[in-house]
């Protein structure tokens, strides 16, 4: 029963410590973001090549429908238009599956791609898996990408509510360098 208590708190220590070290990594201001084909909630394949040309709000968030991820897809549905005129579009990705990006887009009358991840291989490349072995979900981590398809911003642990407020600022500032 000792050695039980003592491999457990081991593996839980470990795993601890694996995931904090995971959240150093990111991706570097400049360098090409990694390409992507995931299917979206209506069976349309998207790539990061489809973005060419046009700014891109690459959001990543660990599941549809909890309160936070809500929070963020709702206020990026919000200021869509706002987006738009600064000529970038807006995509989630999530581990969940398409059935249940559907769910969320049509719930919450979500107007852009929620891309399914479900091998979780886009978030890994994108620094931004959180991995426990059986369960795995997105962080909350926003790439703003530039039309030539480089990273030009990181939002690390995302805040739900000010995410979309912030890519905005940070779009008028970028286009006016």
């Amino acid at each position: 029963m000792e050695w039980l208590i003592f491999i457990l708190a081991a593996t839980i220590i470990s795993s601890f410590f694996w995931l904090m070290a995971g959240q150093k990594k990111s991706l570097k201001l400049g360098q090409p973001a990694p390409d992507f084909k995931l299917v979206d909630q209506h069976g349309k394949v998207h790539t990061l090549a489809d973005s060419q040309g046009k700014w891109l709000a690459l959001y990543f968030y660990p599941k549809d429908d909890t309160p936070g991820c809500t929070k963020q897809a709702c206020t990026f549905r919000d200021d869509l238009h706002k987006l738009a005129s600064l000529g970038a579009e807006v995509i989630g990705v999530s581990v969940d599956n398409t059935g249940s990006h559907a769910d969320f887009a049509e719930k919450y009358h979500l107007q852009f791609p929620l891309l399914a991840d479900s091998n979780a291989e886009i978030a890994a490349r994108y620094h931004s898996l959180i991995n426990l072995g059986i369960i795995k979900f997105a962080r909350r981590n926003t790439f703003l990408i530039d039309p030539h398809g480089k990273i030009a911003k990181i939002y690390l642990s995302a805040n739900a509510a000010r995410n979309c407020h912030e890519v905005i600022e940070d779009l008028k500032h970028l286009q006016a360098i």
